[in-house]
């Protein structure tokens, strides 16, 4: 299952995407987990200290590489250097799998041990003030869009991806990668603010969309987000003194998070792994190309001076069955 976590800066959801990660891994489940967020945060939230961060590859910088991989032997992309971030796959592109080794995952993911087991972290890489606003930031977002686009998971197998806050993802259409969209507010005008950006950009593409509620003391705080929200509403979390203690590098075993907030977490798998039967892999792959068309148009015939409208392949559809490439 492909999971997003947004919500606006200091909401608590690379906090949260970090608790549901160990989670899974505790239970021993196969997770890819992705640091898509402009503040890479979730390697410490996973317990990295700051050298172990620092020393994470970087997605943006092996995008040639992920783009060959990727391209493998699609007769309709001439070369890696003319896709863009919305590139669909088509036959003879080379796909991801959750539990594979491949070039990609050897690049640019890294084991991190947790209670109960492993999971593998990729990062876009860290953001500085020269990368906002230009190209080579688009780019690092972008790796983390075309590994999605060609990633087939299944049943009981985890993408978490702590998204970037803003409206990059809704320009190149990640927000329309996951099964499920867990948005993290507060009890605030500003807290629920992007949920609302969230529900009006998904309401046209079928994105499945529940609140968590984070930082709730009281029933004010739960009937103020239960007035805003309504049924999208799913859990509430509240104070912790074990992400208090996770939070000075001093996490205790995942064992002994507070029963409450570990209710929590169990219903965020449960409401994730309920999406799996309503899966549409033709409308996933309709929606990639809707927006590959869209940005090819915008700006990506432009910059690689070629028409992008032909890396579509119309026969094709994305799907656990298809076959990656010999």
């Amino acid at each position: 299952m492909k999971i997003a976590f947004v919500g606006k800066g200091g909401s608590g959801k690379t906090t949260l995407s970090s608790l549901f990660v160990r989670h899974l891994a505790a239970d021993g489940a196969p997770v890819v987990a992705i640091d898509a967020d402009i503040n890479q945060h979730l390697g410490a939230a996973l317990g990295l200290d700051d050298a172990e961060s620092a020393g994470l590859p970087a997605m943006g910088a092996h995008l040639p590489l992920i783009k060959d991989h990727l391209r493998g032997t699609n007769p309709r992309i001439p070369s890696a250097e003319k896709m863009i971030k919305t590139t669909p796959p088509g036959e003879g592109s080379r796909l991801l799998r959750v539990r594979e080794d491949n070039p990609v995952y050897d690049a640019c993911a890294r084991p991190v041990e947790l209670d109960g087991g492993a999971v593998r972290l990729m990062v876009t890489g860290p953001f500085t003030d020269a990368d906002l606003g230009v190209a080579c930031y688009h780019s690092k977002t972008g790796a983390v869009e075309l590994c999605l686009n060609h990633l087939v998971d299944g049943r009981d197998e985890y993408v978490v991806v702590d998204m970037t806050a803003g409206s990059d993802s809704f320009a190149s259409g990640m927000f329309t990668r996951f099964d499920i969209t867990f948005l993290v507010a507060e009890p605030t005008r500003k807290g629920v603010s992007v949920y609302r950006q969230y529900k009006e950009y998904a309401r046209d593409f079928g994105v499945t969309l529940k609140v968590v509620g984070n930082k709730v003391q009281g029933p004010d705080d739960l009937d103020f987000l239960r007035e805003q929200v309504g049924d999208d509403l799913l859990v509430t979390v509240g104070h912790s003194d074990w992400v208090r203690a996770m939070e000075k590098g001093r996490p205790p075993r995942f064992d002994l998070l507070e029963d409450v907030n570990d209710r929590a977490l169990r219903a965020l798998r449960t409401a994730a792994d309920e999406t799996y039967e309503s899966r549409d892999w033709e409308r996933y792959t309709r929606q990639m190309v809707h927006f590959h068309l869209k940005n090819a148009q915008s700006w990506g015939n432009e910059r690689t001076g070629i028409d992008l409208a032909a890396q579509v392949d119309p026969g094709f559809v994305l799907g656990e069955e298809v076959a990656a490439p010999a």
